[in-house]
């Protein structure tokens, strides 16, 4: 291996806490360019489902009670801390609602853990959101539009977003294989988009936190410590289904590794802005929890 490949290796692990702090740092320049966050979601999802082996996929009873979780824990959540604020309430819903990460199979494969079917529940997480999040957002949502029309509008916008990289994928390996192959021996260039988004959301959120007045700092440190409850929660939740059916890892990883970029993005868009402080907190609880279980796994193989 070259040095630049090293260096290159060493600094993927440190990549997550860099891109916040460019965004936390370089947060007015950044936040100029929180248009590209959509489109760098799309083709992060592309090259994750140009990866993708459809043999083998299948649809569990495990993946069911996980899907369970994700939505109707996401309501319940929702219904819960709505009395005492709606912000609070946005912020954790969509920390729950949110569909598994694109990273998940990723740390799953380190972990030892079943990727195929963290794959599958993936998919079936990225479906339902498509599903319930135009409805629910329509429902709770901080834009005062008619509902039908908001359902519409936002269902055009997350299909796309959402399902359109799976299709055109599934386009690309049945008939332009060649081109297919190209992307996949690229498929790392989708952890530097990973990244770019992340440097985006990460500047736009402090860019939200700067504009608000003083009033609103109890709400944010709220949505915070909340996150990381529902943080642990989750993978908790998910490791405990997933060790009922042998597949602990996948489970864990497949409730508790969110698509936080997706979600901060939902919640700037279709919420009240501040609630993406909420999974904008999770981002940083997710990967202090999988540096742990990587650096475990890693120990007891030693």
């Amino acid at each position: 291996m070259s040095n630049f490949s090293h260096f290159i290796d060493k600094l993927k692990a440190y990549m997550m806490p860099i891109a916040m702090l460019l965004g936390v740092c370089f947060h007015k320049q950044v936040a100029y360019f929180s248009f590209l966050v959509p489109y760098l979601i799309f083709s992060m999802l592309l090259f994750t489902y140009m990866r993708i082996s459809w043999r083998g996929m299948n649809f569990t009873l495990m993946h069911l009670k996980l899907l369970v979780i994700q939505i109707l824990g996401s309501v319940l959540v929702f219904a819960i801390l709505f009395p005492f604020d709606k912000i609070l309430a946005q912020g954790i819903m969509i920390c729950m609602l949110a569909p598994t990460a694109t990273s998940a199979p990723v740390i799953a494969g380190m972990l030892k853990g079943n990727v195929t079917s963290l794959i599958s529940y993936s998919l079936v997480s990225n479906f339902a959101v498509v599903i319930v999040a135009p409805v629910f957002f329509s429902w709770i949502g901080f834009h005062q539009l008619p509902f039908y029309t908001s359902a519409m509008q936002i269902s055009q916008k997350v299909i796309l977003l959402l399902i359109g990289p799976l299709f055109l994928a599934m386009l690309f390996n049945k008939f332009l294989p060649k081109v297919s192959e190209v992307f996949q021996k690229k498929a790392q260039i989708s952890f530097y988009l990973w990244s770019l988004a992340l440097v985006v959301v990460s500047g736009r959120t402090v860019e939200f936190i700067i504009s608000q007045d003083k009033s609103n700092y109890t709400i944010e440190i709220l949505l915070a410590i909340f996150s990381f409850f529902v943080c642990v929660l989750q993978f908790w939740l998910g490791r405990k289904i997933g060790r009922k059916h042998q597949d602990t890892v996948a489970g864990g990883q497949g409730l508790g590794q969110k698509n936080t970029i997706l979600a901060i993005w939902m919640a700037q868009v279709y919420l009240n802005p501040i609630a993406s402080i909420g999974p904008g907190a999770y981002v940083l609880w997710q990967n202090i929890i999988n540096s742990w279980q990587v650096w475990r796994n890693r120990k007891s193989l030693q």
